[in-house]
Formats: C-alpha cells, sequence, structure tokens
C-alpha cells in the first residue's frame, strides 16, 4: 500500500515508503538542504504524510536527540556563553530545530536529559518552553492544579498595575493605575527576562491562613484597615470624554461656548458655573456625576427652508459633554488640538482614587480570588510575638480543595525572601526548593513551617493553634464595586415596549427573568409577580370597545371616548402590559385582527 503525501493540506500524489520519505525530509532540513520552516509529520494509522510550509502555524524550539544522546554539547553550550555561537547557528547546524503541532505528534520529548531513552527524539530547551507568556510568570506552576494555572493567567490580565509609563500624557478612555506598585519577591526567570518588574502589577502582603469570626467564610478575604490607609491597593481610575467642533451642510458648525439661555435643552446657569469663557472645564476642578465638562452648542437637526418673510435667528441646541451620571471624580487634564478635519478638538481626562472597600476584588497569583468583607482596625487583628499584624486574612479552605500548593509555597519563599533581603526564584520546574526556603527560615529565629504564634488584638490571649503566616504577591483586579454598584426606583424607559432600559450605564432596571418568574409562581407570590412584571415595568391603561374588541381611542379636542372601526361609545378601561398592546398592533400589521372580550369582574 503506497502513501499518500499532502503538501498544506492538498493531496500531491503517493509515495511507496511514506515513513521513510518523513525521515529523509527532516534529514535535510537539519542538513540545511531544506527550508528550515518546512515541518513534516507521518502518521502510521492512516498511512499518510502531510508537509506544512504555510504561514501562521505555531512552532516551539527542541533540541533534537539523536541515539538517546542530546545533539547540544557542553562546548556548544560554552561557545553559546562566549558569543562564538548564537541561537540561529544552533539551527542552522539542526541542533535545535521548530516544530509545529503536527510534526510534534511524531516526537517523543524528554522534559530533561535524565528522562531520556531509546524512544526519545527530542529534550525540552528549558522545562518552561512548554508555558505560555503569562503562565512563565507564575512562579512553582508545577505544584498547582492546570485549572489554577489558566485563572491566574485570567486575574494577571486584569491586575492592576503601572499599565504604561507615560500614562499622563495619554488619554485612555479607561485607565487603571496602581500607586504603589512593588515588584514581587518571589519571581520567575521568565518574569525577569522580560523586564514585567518595570510593570509591575501587585503589591507584597503579609497574610495570615486563618478564619477570622466568620468573617472570611468561602473566598472573601479581611483587610486591614490601617494598611489601606497606608495606600495598601490604592489605586486611581482615569476616564476620558471627547468632543469636536464638527461642520455640517449648509456652513454650520458646533461651537464650544458657555450656551446661552435661549438654547434648546439649556440646563440652568448652575450646570455651566465650573466652565471658563471658552466653554471648557479647568483642571483639578471636582466633578459628581452629571457635571458639564465641555459646554457646546449644535445647530438645529433638521434644516427648515426659510421664506424672504421669516426673520428668524438662529436656532441651536444644547449638546454639552457631560460626567457619566453614576461616576464622579476630579478633572486630571484638559488637551485642546485640531483634529485631521481641522475642526477644534478636546480630549477632559477625569480622575478618581478608589480607596479598596468592602466589595473589591483582589487574587494572588494562584486563582486564588477573593472579595473584601470587611476592613479591620490593625488593633482588632491577631499579631505575632514581634508586632507583626497581617495584611491579609484568607480562609484556610481556600487552599485545600483547590490544590494550590504553589501559594503555600510562595508565602514561605516571601517570608524567607523578606528576611533575607533577597528576590528569590520561583520559576517552575528549576525554581528554589521548599527546603532552601525552610533553611533560610531556622537562619533567623522562625519556624520552618512558617508557622506562628498568633495572639488575639481583641483580647490579647495566645491564639491555641500555630497559625501559617507569609508574604505573598498580590493584585487588585479591576473588578471595583463603585463600578458596579447600581439601584433604581424610576428611571427611562424604552421608547418602543415602554419597558425600563437595559445596563447600568442607562439607568437601567434590574431585570426579573423568566427563571425568577418561574421561582415566583412556584412559591404562590402572586402579587409580587403582577407588581414586578406589571407595575413597576410596563403597565398601561387602555380603552377597549365591548361590542367588537378593538382598541378605542380618546379624543381629547371633543373630549369624546369612542370606538373607530364600530363607532360604539360603549367603552371600557382594561389594565394591561404595554408590551401586549405592542402585540397586538403587530398582528395588525401582517393582517390579523385580535379582538379582546371584555367581561365585568363578577
Amino acid at each position: 500500500m503506497r502513501s499518500s503525501v499532502f503538501l498544506n493540506g492538498r493531496f500531491l500524489g503517493f509515495h511507496d515508503h511514506g515513513e521513510k520519505l518523513a525521515h529523509e525530509l527532516r534529514d535535510k532540513r537539519r542538513k540545511g538542504e531544506l527550508d528550515l520552516q518546512a515541518n513534516v509529520a507521518y502518521y502510521a494509522k492512516t498511512d499518510e504524510v502531510f508537509i506544512n510550509t504555510d504561514e501562521g502555524r505555531a512552532r516551539r524550539p527542541l533540541i533534537v536527540v539523536k541515539n538517546s544522546k542530546s545533539t547540544l554539547l557542553p562546548e556548544h553550550v560554552e561557545k553559546v556563553k562566549q558569543k562564538e555561537l548564537h541561537w540561529g547557528d544552533l539551527v542552522k547546524r539542526g541542533i535545535v530545530e521548530y516544530l509545529d503541532s503536527e510534526e510534534e505528534e511524531n516526537a517523543v520529548v524528554a522534559l530533561t536529559e535524565d528522562d531520556m531513552d531509546e524512544r526519545t527524539t527530542h529534550v525540552e530547551v528549558d522545562a518552561a518552553g512548554m508555558l505560555g507568556y503569562v503562565s512563565n510568570q507564575v512562579p512553582f506552576v508545577e505544584h498547582n492544579m492546570a485549572p489554577r494555572v489558566l485563572m491566574a493567567a485570567q486575574h494577571t490580565k486584569q491586575a492592576l498595575g503601572l499599565y504604561a509609563a507615560n500614562f499622563n500624557l495619554r488619554t485612555e478612555t479607561r485607565g487603571y493605575l496602581l500607586y504603589y506598585p512593588q515588584r514581587p519577591l518571589i519571581q520567575t526567570k521568565a518574569y525577569e527576562a522580560l523586564r514585567n518588574y518595570k510593570r509591575s502589577s501587585g503589591q507584597n502582603f503579609v497574610v495570615a491562613v486563618l478564619s477570622y469570626y466568620g468573617f472570611n467564610m468561602n473566598d472573601a478575604i479581611v483587610l486591614n484597615k490601617n494598611a489601606v490607609e497606608r495606600a495598601l491597593g490604592r489605586s486611581a481610575f482615569y476616564r476620558s470624554y471627547a468632543s469636536e467642533e464638527r461642520r455640517y451642510p449648509g456652513g454650520q458648525k458646533d461651537k464650544f461656548e458657555v450656551p446661552p439661555e435661549y438654547v434648546q435643552g439649556f440646563l440652568g446657569e448652575d450646570a455651566y458655573r465650573h466652565l471658563g469663557e471658552d466653554g471648557l472645564i479647568s483642571p483639578e476642578t471636582i466633578v459628581p456625576g452629571d457635571s458639564v465638562l465641555v459646554g457646546k452648542t449644535s445647530p438645529p437637526r433638521f434644516l427648515k427652508e426659510i421664506s424672504a418673510l421669516d426673520v428668524e435667528t438662529e436656532k441651536r441646541r444644547e449638546s454639552s459633554v457631560t460626567v457619566r451620571s453614576n461616576e464622579d471624580g476630579i478633572v486630571d487634564a484638559v488637551m485642546l488640538s485640531d483634529s485631521m478635519a481641522g475642526n477644534r478638538f478636546v480630549k477632559v481626562r477625569v480622575r478618581k482614587t478608589n480607596i479598596p472597600e468592602i466589595g473589591d476584588k483582589f487574587a494572588s497569583r494562584y486563582g486564588q480570588k477573593g472579595v473584601v468583607s470587611l476592613l479591620v482596625p490593625q488593633e482588632d487583628l491577631p499579631f505575632t510575638k514581634d508586632g507583626v499584624v497581617p495584611d491579609l486574612i484568607i480562609n484556610p479552605h481556600a487552599i485545600p480543595g483547590r490544590m494550590t500548593a504553589g501559594h503555600l509555597l510562595e508565602m514561605l519563599g516571601g517570608k524567607a525572601a523578606s528576611l533575607e533581603g533577597s528576590i528569590r526564584d520561583g520559576s517552575s520546574f528549576d525554581g528554589d526548593s521548599q527546603e532552601d526556603y525552610e533553611e533560610l527560615l531556622k537562619k533567623h529565629g522562625f519556624r520552618a513551617s512558617g508557622e506562628e504564634t498568633l495572639y488575639d488584638g481583641y483580647t490579647g490571649r495566645m491564639l491555641s493553634a500555630k497559625i501559617f503566616v507569609g508574604v505573598i504577591y498580590y493584585q487588585r483586579l479591576h473588578h471595583l464595586v463603585s463600578l458596579k454598584m447600581h439601584a433604581r426606583s424610576r428611571g427611562p424607559v424604552q421608547l418602543l415596549t415602554h419597558q425600563p432600559t437595559e445596563g447600568r450605564a442607562r439607568e437601567g432596571g434590574l431585570r426579573l427573568g423568566e427563571m425568577e418568574r418561574d421561582c415566583f409562581i412556584g412559591y404562590g407570590a402572586a402579587s409580587l409577580l403582577k407588581e414586578r412584571m406589571i407595575d413597576s415595568s410596563d403597565k398601561t391603561v387602555e380603552l377597549v370597545c365591548n361590542k367588537c374588541g378593538s382598541l378605542a381611542v380618546s379624543d381629547k379636542i371633543k373630549g369624546a371616548v369612542f370606538c373607530p372601526l364600530c363607532e360604539s361609545s360603549s367603552i371600557s378601561e382594561v389594565e394591561m402590559s404595554y408590551a401586549f398592546k405592542l402585540l397586538l398592533d403587530e398582528m395588525k400589521s401582517i393582517g390579523i385582527f385580535p379582538k379582546l372580550l371584555v367581561k365585568d369582574r363578577g
């Protein structure tokens, strides 16, 4: 049976020995006779050879193994150190080669040279090479479950820090900035090599693994209020607002100014009190929600024909830029410029200081996320014999079920690093070991286990159990309660359905969905159901003809109520949902005539 050969997924033809062809092509690539970016895979089950040379393939470097021995020899390593050999030279000589995911199916990859046997085809350049950019920054990855590492990767992307050194020159739509970012005491080789410490996104917290009067049940965390007052986890939130003096057909244009009283939609003199003569607000002005940042007037939306007899002043409408209704802050910067079209263009950046509060989210680098449930004064928290008070208390139950041993190891290592005054290596597979940290702790007079005797802040009595206390890198995530908190009693409704608008930004209602409705029905809470679905939603009273069942009308001028279809004056008022009235209208539009049969409530 002959092997099928495919190039970039297209059938080329047949070959008598597919496996031999794959071996020969790989040898030619290693000798430099074939392009280094070509990859070859042979599938024995289907007897097919796939040759891939197309773009967009993820490829990774591996050291070639021949006869159970690595082709990367000590003399090569020495030459690389002396800068006589470079990475490109190793690839050209066939010592290192790049495999894509398809060719990797034919490879047996060893983690280290000690793991090699007669079947091994490649060995990892470094064990951390199997990890991605973000997961390589998490210390002690090999001590944690894979789902937790994925969660940690997500949290790293959400962490507040120094996202850009020129943040004060930029106008992000939303920007989050941590006040005092620190580099972690335990960091990986990748973190160091990529110089991510220059863009740190967290702080080193003293953490105790302890239950605190039930306030840190499940994933809740307790924070030291005094530490927060010393700027622990404090951040700034920036939001930018922009506006432009646009030109319209007919020679009309927008204008930045303090809107005069006669403009349509004038907000009142008080609304414009912070604006300068040019209609722009000054930096460092405190602005509550709905404050005007840029005064602006625009021409009317619709142009009408002006006859010779009309002597009208130009009507203008109010179109100022205001702060979002559910936000406040201080004006940080005002930038005036010209747009590409030559119009005047302004950007206003508003700054708000966010101090950690109940409901804010923190996470370690192991997917151990938690929400602040209590801010406790320092004097009420447990303390060690040296007077060290934890910044954060995490529940002991958070550790065993999730099997994040790396979290405990970093706490131990962070404690050792802070005593030693040095940054320790937490690289996956070849970083510092638990024994290294235990030795350091013993050297400084601490228990090797990291446990300490704590004293209760309220009573001063010694706690009967030994408590695990350490130093670990925590990140503040940008799920801030101040940007999520939402409530509504009355507010805007949609034009079409007359139901409350959706979303916090539009002052929307909190939706009672189908599943919640089912619960109310199950509990027989009929009055509550009516209140939610009718009274608080889109209740309307419609006129219905008793004779023909169609909707009647009210003539306000004549003061008469009648049915436009049968001209009957026997009309009833019926309470219904506006969405139902809308359904009736839509049914009429497709040629169905619905009738409502009205009876007395007898």
